[in-house]
């Protein structure tokens, strides 16, 4: 059974990011996504003090930037 659980574990995709995570996955540095938060580009989501950047948040505003 555990080995079952790790098989699905590896197999899922994160559905949220820390904001160091998110930054390179944007290829940009912590300092600009936390400017595009501020800005209300990016909606960022709170957990405690925790800050995450969801899969469909980052989604969204690459697709924004499209031509």
């Amino acid at each position: 059974m555990a080995t079952q659980e790790r098989e699905l574990r590896s197999n899922l995709e994160p559905l949220r990011f820390a904001v160091a995570e998110a930054a390179q996955l944007l290829r940009m540095s912590r300092a600009q996504l936390y400017n595009r938060i501020n800005e209300g580009s990016i909606r960022p989501q709170k957990d405690g003090v925790r800050t995450y950047i969801t899969r469909s948040e980052l989604e969204r505003y690459v697709n924004s930037l499209a031509p």
